[in-house]
Formats: C-alpha cells, structure tokens, sequence
C-alpha cells in the first residue's frame, strides 16, 4: 500500500523547499521517495520529478490559447487534469511503492471551494494510496493578530474541503525570532487554545477594530474555530533534521504509516528513530530552540560544524572514522532505541 503526502497552502509557504527537503530527508533514512509536480506555473524546480503536470499542459499554453490571467490558467489546467486523470494514474503505476509528495499550486481557492484538486485526490485515494493532507503557512501569520486569524480561517475551510487526514504546518520556524517578540508563547499557536485572549492584541493592532460591528465579527470568527476544534499547528525548520523527524513522526501516524509502513527487519536506526518518534521536538523545544535560546543554540551548531570540518582535514582520519561519526550523528539524533521484541535480520 503506497503512501503519499499532499502539500497544499499559499504562496511563499515553502511548499517546493519542502518538498525538496523532505525528499531528501527521506532518502537519507531509507525510504524510497518520489515527487510529483501538480503546478503548472512551477517550471524551476529545485528537486528532480518524477512526475510533471507540465508534460501534459503547459500554463503558457493555456494563457495563450485561451486569453487567460496566471489564476485562471492554473485552475484550467486543474480540471484539465481532473479529466485526463489515466495521465496520471498511468504515471504513479510506473513509481510502484514509493512514498509520492504532490507539490500542489499555491491558489487558495484549489484547496478551499474548487473541486478538481479535491476530486483528483480522492481519484489517488482510490488507487489505493494513504494520503495526508499537509497544509503550509508561512509563521510570519504570527506577527500580526489579524493575520493569525485569517491563517486560522483559512486552515479550517481547507481541512473541510479536502475532508482527509490534515496536518497544518508552521514553516519557516528557524525565522520566527528575527520578527520580533511575540504577545504570546509558541504553545498558544500552535495549540489554538484561550483565543479571545487574542482580541485586545488584535484591537492594538487596528483601532478599527474598536468599532461595535468588528467586535461582532472577531468574537463570532474565534467562536467558530473554537467550536469546531479541529485546527492546531506543528512546526517546521526545513534545514534541522530534528524539526524534519518530528514532522514526519506526525505525518507517519496521521496516514498509518507508523502502524503498517513498507519498512521491516531490516530498518536502520534512521527509520527507527522516525517511526517511534525518539527525541522528537515538542511544542516548547521549538520555543527553546528557535525563540528563547536562538542564538545560543546557533553558537553551539557552529561550533560542532567547525570542529567537524578540523576533523575531516585531519590527515590521520580514516574513511572508517568518518563513518563511525556519521554513525555516533544518527545514534544522538535517535536516542536509545528500545527492544521492540522483534527479530532484526540484515540482508547480506
């Protein structure tokens, strides 16, 4: 049973860096990775595709031909794709069990009320696929209270429309700092918990806001996101490994594939590590991490990358020495893994 994880969300959210890193996250730890390329106005890519929506339509094309703007361009070559789906399905036949990241355009109207992306999933789903739905935002959203809450807004109605297993995603993490102080913890974000206790914030943002009518509305957008509790975020620097490990420890349970995955006897430590979530970041590790101790943290990285590269120019280091390194690297990042009562057997 493939698995494949659907990156969605607005532009600038990172969505092909991601794609890009975890693809190459996922190589690193054994697990044979495909992307697929749904963006018909992405044509400079970072990464390699396997497949590309723009093998069968070009944006250009649909523009030219049928005398329409970027937004509508895209949209059209959604539902042309929706109504050449064998195109596609013929191609993920060819990737057999890889894990798929669909790299999806950044329109928001794709994953909030149009239906050809929605209904190109379920075609996937139908295939036999695992899909998690991830949706990208940029953590810039936090700086401002108004621009939370329409992160908010907009991650619910996308979670509705695609009607499969989500996870919102607050990328860009490692920048956070640099923003400025934030009014509240990381938690309070990512947890979506006493949101009225943003409204005085929101009010010292815009003293339109002040007005009997933007109360209203304020009072009633918290009270629906609250009532249907279904928003919450995890965190994302693409570049740290731990932040990548715990991401797609989270991504793993939401699509099952830490329950029944393709990965048996023969895991490394790597896979290991991945799927029973050791050492993985919570909410006030990333505070920590990112936030609080930024620079300390930073310090300390630079220190060890120095003393990586002194060891590495050492002429009396060995190509065993340097795998042992590599090794002790994993073993820190994994922990101790514990006896799962499970027989490993190497291949030879």
């Amino acid at each position: 049973m493939p698995f494949a994880q659907l990156v969605i969300g607005p532009p600038g959210s990172g969505k092909s860096t991601y794609c890009d890193g975890m693809h190459q996250f996922m190589s690193a730890i054994g697990r044979k990775c495909s992307i697929v390329n749904l963006d018909p106005a992405n044509d400079h890519t970072s990464y390699t595709s396997a497949l590309d929506i723009r093998d069968l339509i070009a944006l250009e094309t649909i523009m030219a031909d049928e005398e329409l703007g970027p937004n509508g361009g895209v949209l059209y070559a959604l539902e042309e794709l929706e109504h050449n789906i064998e195109w596609l399905q013929k191609g993920l036949d060819g990737l057999g069990e890889d894990y798929v990241l669909f790299d999806c355009p950044g329109q928001v109207e794709l994953f909030t009320h149009h239906t050809s992306l929605r209904n190109i999933f379920f075609r996937i789903q139908k295939m036999g696929y695992r899909l998690v739905a991830l949706h990208l935002t940029d953590s810039y959203c936090l700086t401002l209270p108004s621009l939370f809450i329409s992160t908010l807004l907009l991650s619910l109605r996308s979670m509705l429309q695609m009607d499969l297993p989500h996870l919102n995603v607050l990328t860009k993490i490692d920048k956070i700092a640099s923003y400025g102080p934030l009014p509240f913890e990381l938690e309070f974000y990512t947890e979506v918990q006493d949101l009225p206790d943003i409204v005085p914030h929101l009010l010292e943002e815009n003293p339109m806001m002040r007005h009997p009518k933007f109360e209203g509305l304020n009072n009633a957008v918290i009270e629906l996101v609250e009532d249907f509790g279904l928003v919450g975020f995890e965190t994302l620097a693409v570049e740290d490994k731990k932040s990548m490990m715990t991401l797609l420890h989270s991504i793993d349970r939401a699509g099952g594939y830490a329950f029944g995955g393709a990965e048996g006897a023969n895991d490394t430590v790597w896979q290991v590590a991945v799927r029973d979530g050791m050492r993985t970041m919570n909410v006030r590790d990333v505070q920590e991490r990112w936030i609080d101790r930024k620079e300390e943290f930073d310090e300390m990285e630079r220190k060890k990358l120095e003393e990586e590269a002194k060891a590495q120019e050492a002429p009396s280091l060995t190509d065993d020495a340097g795998e042992e390194e590599e090794d002790s690297d994993i073993e820190e990042m994994a922990g101790h893994v514990p006896d799962s009562g499970i027989k490993v057997v190497r291949r030879p």
